[in-house]
């Protein structure tokens, strides 16, 4: 990327324009109608909840005077999808005034690309090309319930390929190591799928115009090596010197996917941790147990790297919409997130 007059400033340095956090569930990307296909799943699983694990029914036995069950029935869940709908909307449109010409995005793997064989706590995606490939149907077939439908909210028909930005990505790598984060590189993902952290990104915020990207992943979800909520913050921050300090007068929007609590909803975890970005505190940002902040909570992580990010940018913190959309009388579900710095 050029400066205003076509040439290389020499004190021309990148700027963040606009920060954003959203969700990307399944339960975005399917009918009110499909939600409930995740339930036998939900069943069957043993699930993480304020320190210990428990099963559906305990669940279910544990959360009964807060009546889940009138918060998921079919005309309650339209009304919230449609309330998420118009907050997913309202970001595209945000994203289109914001106007940038790169995007830096916080995702993860749910061991789309990567497996137990190789999973690394920090990767940044430098290729010049990001393959989104159309699933093929044998794959697509072995899908849970629920997920399956899901799919085309994460790959376009027939697939797609998305410009990187090799450029940037080759100082926020050369950043981070001076930082002291020893991160993995990738110049094409493992496969050719994108994790759908991306995916809806590209697909639902970009609306299938993606900006050139580089995508940037955290282990929230895995151990051993999963990175502290402290580490994630800072991981935020030194992505931020180093967009600061590229050569470069781009404008540069950063993204946060993922989260808030899931598979099973809490909506006092979500709202302290609202509150403190509300604070910017980093002391409260960062200070929730890692119990807390395991299975789908986790990508409350990625939230935290976006707001270490945004720390220095000066740039007011704002939520656009919450919306908790249960699917069961368990609380499962996914409470949906949808917040900027603009």
């Amino acid at each position: 990327m050029a400066g205003k007059d076509g040439s290389k400033g020499k004190f021309d340095m990148a700027e963040i324009v606009l920060g954003m956090a959203l969700s990307h569930g399944p339960m975005l990307t399917t009918t009110p109608e499909q939600w409930t296909l995740r339930v036998p799943a939900d069943r069957a699983a043993k699930h993480p909840f304020r320190g210990r694990t428990w099963s559906f029914e305990e669940l279910a036995e544990h959360r009964r005077p807060d009546r889940f069950d009138l918060q998921s029935t079919l005309d309650v869940m339209r009304a919230r999808h449609a309330d998420c709908q118009r907050a997913l909307d309202r970001l595209a449109e945000m994203f289109a005034e914001a106007r940038p010409d790169v995007a830096v995005i916080f995702g993860n793997d749910q061991m789309e690309i990567f497996s137990e064989l190789l999973s690394p706590a920090f990767g940044v995606m430098w290729g010049e090309r990001i393959i989104n490939a159309e699933m093929a149907p044998a794959h697509r077939a072995h899908l849970p319930p629920g997920v399956a439908e899901a799919i085309p909210g994460y790959i376009p028909p027939g697939g797609a390929t998305y410009a990187g930005a090799p450029e940037l990505a080759r100082h926020i790598i050369s950043t981070l190591m001076a930082d002291a984060f020893d991160v993995a590189t990738m110049k094409g993902f493992p496969t050719d799928e994108t994790p759908h952290a991306f995916g809806f990104i590209y697909r639902r915020v970009m609306r299938d115009q993606p900006v050139p990207s580089v995508p940037l992943i955290q282990n929230t979800f895995f151990p051993p090596n999963q990175p502290s909520a402290r580490r994630c913050y800072d991981f935020g921050r030194s992505v931020a010197k180093a967009i600061r300090t590229w050569n470069n007068d781009a404008r540069v929007g950063v993204f946060a996917s993922g989260g808030l609590s899931h598979f099973v909803i809490d909506e006092q975890l979500d709202r302290a941790f609202l509150d403190a970005l509300r604070k910017r505190s980093a002391a409260d940002i960062t200070g929730f147990r890692e119990d807390l902040l395991q299975s789908g909570n986790s990508e409350i992580k990625n939230w935290i790297a976006l707001s270490g990010a945004m720390a220095d940018t000066g740039r007011e913190f704002s939520i656009v919409d919450y919306v908790p959309c249960y699917r069961s009388e368990a609380g499962t579900g996914t409470a949906n997130g949808f917040a900027c710095w603009g």
